[in-house]
């Protein structure tokens, strides 16, 4: 019987030098094949040329590097442009670069589905597969430095990734926390800590214990400013509701100075978008170091919801604005290839009967409109 080979990609810098230890060989050498990795974008041990002949041989025995396979790819009139990646036979994720005059973001996946049905989210309709390996989703981030040809420390045109695609990485906490660990490390991509954001729907006990692994930026996806409504939209809202989740960033703030927590706010016309709505955000706003990104909601097939007009959103921002709570209005972006936020879907074998129960909706709507 033989042994399954290891991906190299399911590693970072001191797993990768345990496994090459455990092969016999130096640790040093394992920091030797991340740069042929992630800085040249090198997946064969042959062309591993400073790597000694029976090293490479040995390599080839034994373990192998694996990205994701691309299933289909495509850019927007924006430019922006996104992957359809698969993860195993009946599985794919989607991974979107945003490329900016001044930086390129890559907003990354962290499962196969989401488990948390979200309700102006499209992901959420899909259901839930599985959560996906450290190398499945540092395998993202490597698809694309390759395709863009992005050399760390030299030739940077990814600048900052955020785990903001498909899924709830804090609910994948071990594979993420590894695989930003990657994102971050010189032999890695290098990314600096500010520029890796994880974005959570609010998992409070988990936002603590990222406070104590990892020193990214946080991101939290907040949408209401008071619990009936959050409650209604974000359905963790009622084991977490917001004194609970605020009270966690506060605590993740204070273990990084001059650091502000970045609270997403999709503007749903009729919704969450009146005046009240703003005023009561911002005495949520001044309880810890916080900035707002208000987010034009991006509707998708079957959606109930429908995005604020401009006069709204802007009516939003300058209530915001006049008491001095920093908030901007993230531009939609790739919305002719369904890339914007909120609107990723992959392929997804969902185990959770979701994905059936929103078809029916939608079907019943259809027949109901006959």
């Amino acid at each position: 019987m033989t042994t399954a080979k290891i991906n190299l990609l399911d590693y970072d810098r001191n797993g990768l030098r345990e496994a090459f230890a455990a092969l016999g060989e130096k640790p040093y050498r394992a920091e030797q094949v991340m740069k042929w990795i992630y800085h040249r974008h090198v997946t064969d041990f042959a062309s591993m040329t400073d790597l000694g002949k029976a090293l490479r041989e040995k390599l080839e025995n034994a373990a192998e590097i694996v990205p994701p396979k691309t299933l289909f790819e495509t850019q927007a009139s924006d430019a922006t442009y996104k992957w359809l990646l698969g993860m195993d036979g009946s599985n794919a994720i989607e991974a979107v670069f945003i490329p900016e005059t001044s930086r390129g973001t890559l907003c990354v996946s962290s499962q196969v589905g989401c488990g948390l049905n979200c309700q102006f989210c499209s992901t959420g309709t899909q259901g839930f597969n599985r959560n996906l390996s450290s190398g499945e989703i540092i395998g993202q981030v490597f698809v694309a430095a390759k395709h863009l040809g992005n050399v760390p420390h030299h030739q940077r045109k990814l600048t900052n990734v955020v785990m903001m695609g498909m899924g709830e990485p804090l609910l994948n906490f071990d594979n993420v926390v590894k695989a930003m660990s990657v994102m971050r490390d010189d032999l890695g991509f290098g990314l600096a800590n500010k520029r890796v954001t994880l974005s959570t729907a609010g998992l409070v006990p988990m936002i603590d214990r990222l406070g104590e692994v990892a020193d990214v930026s946080l991101a939290v996806s907040l949408h209401a400013p008071n619990d009936e409504l959050r409650t209604e939209l974000v359905p963790l809202n009622k084991k977490y509701p917001i004194d609970e989740l605020l009270a966690a960033c506060a605590r993740y703030a204070a273990r990084r100075p001059r650091t502000s927590i970045t609270f997403e706010y999709t503007m749903l016309d009729g919704v969450n978008d009146k005046p009240e709505h703003a005023r009561q955000l911002i005495k949520l706003m001044r309880r810890l170091p916080a900035k707002v990104n208000l987010i034009p909601f991006n509707p998708f097939h079957g959606t109930r919801f429908k995005r604020s007009s401009e006069e709204a959103i802007r009516g939003f921002q300058k209530i915001l604005l006049d008491a001095d709570v920093l908030t901007m209005v993230r531009r939609t972006r790739g919305e002719d290839i369904d890339a914007a936020c909120g609107q990723l879907k992959g392929q997804v074998m969902d185990r959770t009967r979701r994905q059936a129960e929103f078809r029916r909706r939608i079907e019943e709507g259809i027949a109901d409109a006959a």
